[in-house]
Parts: structure tokens; C-alpha cells; sequence
């Protein structure tokens, strides 16, 4: 058996519950995934984006209706040998991955504030206008159940606001693009455990400002903060992770002060008394 089919039935063997059922969950509940589809693959090198490719690969091969993927790869400016580590583990893992160069790295190192929230701006861009020249609908990334809950206790604690990461978003600047999130419920400490077991290196951080500067991206060190706080929570609740994640699935909007749509607010006193 080659290694990338060994790493396919870790998938569907092993890691079944973990994994693939809940990718699976996710595809189905949030109707992510139609027939037909044309989905760009956006794969940034590290395990996440590698898992997900590898389940779109499974899906397209035994799913009930046909659809087409891109594996697609942004080079913003990696080093030759995080470059190297990518084409490596594509080939390894049997995915044919499409590789195109942009020079994001390079604009946004020069810009001394928020170079890091340009960079996502860019890399966005890019990915959307690409989508776009490949005839895509759907553009799928790696995010997990942790990026979830991160993302949720950070607009908590430093937006004021209470909101999540969707699993689906259409795109406002690009239209008819979609992007979607198929490991929505996948935790991230199952993908770690796939990875050891399959014994796969995978890029952790490859972005340049952590390569060449001291510079220290101040949403990425909140985040951590946040890893931490849902980790020290799991000892005395080890359901902790799924309950804020369920809770944003059951807000008891007769129970909130207020509520935002379309960027408008609406405080509970408007029907206090009807």
C-alpha cells in the first residue's frame, strides 16, 4: 500500500468518528457542498488545509453526486524550503496541487502598521481573483472547531460583540463566490493526532514577519491567550469547547439586551411591551 493510501484509510479507519464523520456533519448540515460544485482547495501548507484536501479527495470518490476540486496553493513568499515542505508533502499525499506566485509578503512587510491584517486582505484577494480565473463557485478552507470558538471569545473579550466564524459566507466583493468551512466540527487536537499518526510534518508558521522580525502580530497573540483560557476551562469541563460552540447555535434572543442586523441595531425595549 502506498503512503498517501495509508493516510486515506487513517481517514475513513481510524480517525472515522473524529474526522470524517464530522466533516461529513458539516458538509451536510450546513449544505456546504451541491452537485456540480467547482471548489478551489485552498491549501496554505500547514495540517488543516492537507486534511481538508484530502477529504474533498475522499468525497469526490465516494460521495452520492459529482463535483470537481482545485487544490490550490498561494506562494505569497515562502522561503525555498517551507516551498519545498509543501510540494513535498503534495506529492506525498498524492494531491495535485496548482501552485501560482503573488508578492504579498513583500507589500505588506513594508508597512509598518497592521502589516498582518493587509496580508489577509491580499492573500484573500488573491485567492478570490483566482478562484475566479479557475471557474470556480466555492473557495473551502481549513478553519476547525477551535478557530470556531477562538474566533467567538475574542469578539467577546475585545469586540464587545458576539459573533462567530461561519461555516458559509457569500463573498460581497466577488459575486457568486462562496466560501465555505468543511472542518467546521473537526477539533483541532484530531488533526494533530492524525498527523502524528501518519507521522506527516506540515508547515506551522511560515509567514515572514516571524521569520525576519521580532514582530509579533497582536491578534495571533490574543488568540493564544485564547487556546489557553478553553484549555485550562477543559479540566473542569471537558465539554467546555462544544458547549460555547452549541450556545452560538442556541441564542435565546429573549434574553439579550440587543441585536444587530444589516449593521442595525436593535435594543430589547423596542418589544418590551408588546
Amino acid at each position: 500500500m502506498e503512503k498517501y493510501q495509508e493516510i486515506e484509510r487513517s481517514i475513513i479507519k481510524k480517525f472515522r468518528k473524529d474526522i470524517w464523520a464530522k466533516f461529513i456533519a458539516s458538509v451536510q448540515e450546513y449544505e456546504l457542498i451541491q452537485e456540480n460544485d467547482n471548489i478551489m482547495v485552498c491549501i496554505s501548507g500547514g495540517k488543516d488545509s492537507f486534511l481538508l484536501a484530502k477529504c474533498i479527495q475522499e468525497l469526490i470518490r465516494h460521495g452520492k453526486f459529482p463535483f470537481t476540486a482545485h487544490y490550490v496553493c498561494m506562494d505569497p513568499g515562502y522561503n525555498p524550503a517551507n516551498r519545498k515542505l509543501i510540494e513535498e508533502n503534495a506529492k506525498l499525499m498524492n494531491i495535485p496541487i496548482e501552485i501560482f506566485e503573488s508578492d504579498i509578503f513583500d507589500v505588506a512587510f513594508k508597512q509598518e502598521k497592521s502589516p498582518c491584517y493587509l496580508c489577509a486582505r491580499m492573500r484573500r484577494g488573491c485567492l478570490y481573483n483566482h478562484a475566479k480565473e479557475l471557474g470556480c463557485n466555492k473557495i473551502a478552507l481549513g478553519h476547525h472547531l477551535d478557530d470556531v470558538i477562538e474566533t467567538t471569545l475574542l469578539s467577546m473579550f475585545y469586540g464587545s460583540e458576539i459573533k462567530t466564524m461561519m461555516p458559509k459566507l457569500h463573498s460581497d466583493n466577488f459575486p457568486g463566490l462562496e466560501l465555505i468551512r468543511p472542518l467546521y466540527q473537526v477539533k483541532e487536537d484530531d488533526i494533530i493526532a492524525w498527523s502524528k499518526f501518519n507521522n506527516l510534518k506540515f508547515l506551522n508558521c511560515a509567514c515572514k514577519f516571524t521569520e525576519e522580525s521580532t514582530y509579533i502580530d497582536e491578534e495571533k497573540s490574543k488568540r493564544k491567550v485564547m487556546k489557553k483560557l478553553i484549555k485550562e476551562l477543559r479540566k473542569d469541563n471537558d465539554r467546555v469547547d462544544y458547549n460555547i460552540f452549541k450556545a452560538l447555535d442556541n441564542v435565546n434572543l429573549d434574553c439579550v439586551l440587543g441585536t444587530k442586523k444589516n449593521r442595525e441595531y436593535e435594543s430589547f425595549l423596542k418589544h418590551y411591551n408588546d
